[in-house]
């Protein structure tokens, strides 16, 4: 049977174990969130030593999974069987591997809870397989959040762990980290650390311990665009490609890439009023104004040329186009049509 995290999550902690947990999808974050849990906690500490196996898949093949799901517990009521990396085990779809995997899962062991930590993929749904794990385990199946999603999931984090942010800070921490939710759920908690319980995380502390310059970072650059600052947008292309480490051009071109696209969905928006706009903006809606200037900076028709220069630079950098150019010199060149019309034939 399909679960949410926060379902399985909640049975977890009343200590309601299942025998068998198929943890499936794109997200890695919830399927080490739960089997973390699980590890932690199904056992007391001087039970592990026993009954607690962690295999990685691969490792092993099926056989050697179930001999030991099958192993009756130690001293203890419970054993755990950890299979990280199951996507790997040689052979769970080969029809062999298939075949075992189901029959125990048709009569579990009572006393085992056996984990699969099955990343990155799911298992194919016209298989009999995946119908046997949806019928007889139960079944995670995880997605990559959209972009558009992550501002909520940082605000429903935060408030998981008693805190808040500005509306700033949490777009910042969006747009800047991504939709990558261990990396993002690892660079909050570093900013609680030192944070008393209740306060409020502001933009200035993001940019402190996040790694982004006040000054010089993307959200800047894309400032200094529609104010059509020349001089701006160049010092921080400098300093792009004086830390490049710090400042990846593929990620940039995303974030790019997203504002201008909202901007060409708010050219087409059918209420420009000021409240129309924040409407449409959601949880950008403080940006409301910067929104309104670039509308004006940018019309229509130029937006559209606009995100087709940022499709042949992420070509470019991505080395399909452009030879050997460098970041600097992509973005360098990107910058300069962005703010001095060039006619698409030239720019192609």
């Amino acid at each position: 049977m399909a679960h949410t995290p926060e379902g399985i999550l909640e049975q977890l902690q009343k200590r309601q174990f299942a025998p068998v947990y198929f943890l499936q999808g794109e997200e890695s974050y919830y399927i080490d969130l739960i089997a973390d849990y699980i590890e932690e906690h199904a056992l007391q500490e001087h039970e592990k030593g026993f009954n607690q196996v962690v295999l990685y898949g691969k490792d092993v093949d099926l056989s050697t999974v179930l001999l030991q799901a099958k192993r009756f517990p130690m001293m203890s009521d419970k054993s755990v069987v950890i299979v990280k990396e199951a996507q790997s085990i040689q052979d769970i779809e080969k029809e062999e591997g298939m075949r075992q995997l189901e029959a125990y899962l048709q009569h579990p062991l009572a006393s085992t809870i056996l984990v699969f930590c099955y990343k990155h993929k799911t298992l194919d749904g016209r298989k009999a397989l995946a119908k046997a794990v949806s019928k007889h385990a139960v079944l995670l199946t995880t997605k990559k959040l959209y972009d558009n999603q992550v501002p909520a999931w940082v605000n429903n984090y935060l408030k998981s762990k008693g805190m808040k942010a500005t509306q700033q800070a949490v777009l910042l921490l969006s747009e800047f980290i991504g939709s990558d939710l261990s990396r993002l759920s690892n660079e909050i908690d570093k900013l609680l650390i030192n944070l008393k319980p209740g306060a409020t995380i502001d933009e200035g502390l993001v940019q402190e311990n996040v790694g982004i310059s006040k000054e010089y970072n993307i959200f800047e650059l894309q400032s200094a665009l529609i104010a059509r600052d020349a001089l701006k947008a160049n010092r921080i292309i400098h300093y792009f490609e004086a830390n490049p480490k710090n400042n990846p051009l593929i990620p940039n071109l995303s974030l790019l890439f997203s504002f201008f696209t909202k901007l060409l969905s708010l050219h087409v928006a059918a209420d420009k009023s000021e409240a129309g706009l924040r409407k449409s903006l959601g949880n950008r809606a403080f940006l409301v104004k910067e929104y309104m200037q670039a509308l004006r900076v940018f019309p229509l028709q130029r937006c559209a040329d606009v995100i087709h220069f940022i499709r042949v630079a992420d070509m470019q950098v991505k080395g399909i186009t452009g030879g050997d150019m460098s970041e600097a010199d992509i973005l360098r060149e990107l910058v300069f049509k962005i703010l001095h019309p060039v006619p698409r034939a030239m720019a192609s």
